[in-house]
């Protein structure tokens, strides 16, 4: 049986609701900071056009350093910018009709709080990462499903497909996760908010992430 070496576990950031302001150049002092695989776009409750247009400069400085740019919720927003892909929560769409959409090379994950039969239904439907949690309270959302580190041990003793820690993670608590499996630990509070700025924040995660056994 071969085995398959597993990449150290990565950081994937989720913007805050308002990326108005001064966010892009928040945004490029945390990508700069370390390394960051994924940006998401998460903004709820504007039309099609304003969202575009807050996300275009914020896209560009990810494309500018390599960093997947993907779009919360809505296929057909992912679609107009180009976007790398599209993560979509349980009532957000289809991911087989997502692919019909985007292409056969955008990413595309499906949120599954913590259950198992939701995740493998993800995976057949050609999801591309599935996203497990919350793993901690958060005031990001409001937290209807709580999941615990070992859905991410049974995930990779059982799956090659990537999976996603969120819900509440901040640089002080994410090793548990880790260590059980996270591919990605997804954050939004705990580097938008974080005391000190979020290219600390950054830097904290990066010092914790560097810190993982290989293979």
């Amino acid at each position: 049986m071969t085995q398959v070496t597993r990449i150290p576990c990565q950081l994937y950031l989720i913007s805050p609701l308002d990326v108005g302001g001064d966010f892009p150049d928040q945004l490029v002092a945390a990508l700069d900071a370390g390394p960051v695989a994924a940006f998401q776009f998460r903004v709820k409750g504007l039309d099609q056009h304003e969202a575009a247009r807050l996300a275009e400069p914020l896209q560009a400085i990810c494309a500018a350093r390599d960093v997947a740019f993907i779009v919360n919720d809505d296929v057909a927003l992912a679609k107009r910018l180009g976007a790398d892909g599209v993560h979509l929560g349980q009532g957000d769409g289809d991911p087989k009709a997502a692919r019909r959409e985007l292409g056969p090379v955008a990413q595309i994950g499906i949120t599954c709080h913590a259950s198992r039969h939701l995740a493998m239904e993800a995976g057949e439907a050609g999801a591309d990462y599935v996203a497990f949690g919350a793993f901690f309270p958060t005031t990001t959302k409001t937290v209807e499903h709580h999941a615990d580190p070992a859905i991410l041990e049974w995930w990779q003793s059982m799956f090659e497909l990537p999976c996603v820690a969120i819900g509440g993670i901040t640089a002080q608590n994410p090793r548990e996760l880790i260590d059980a499996g996270a591919d990605f630990l997804a954050v939004s509070g705990g580097v938008w908010a974080y005391p000190d700025g979020p290219a600390a924040a950054v830097q904290a995660f990066t010092a914790l992430l560097n810190d993982q056994p290989a293979g």
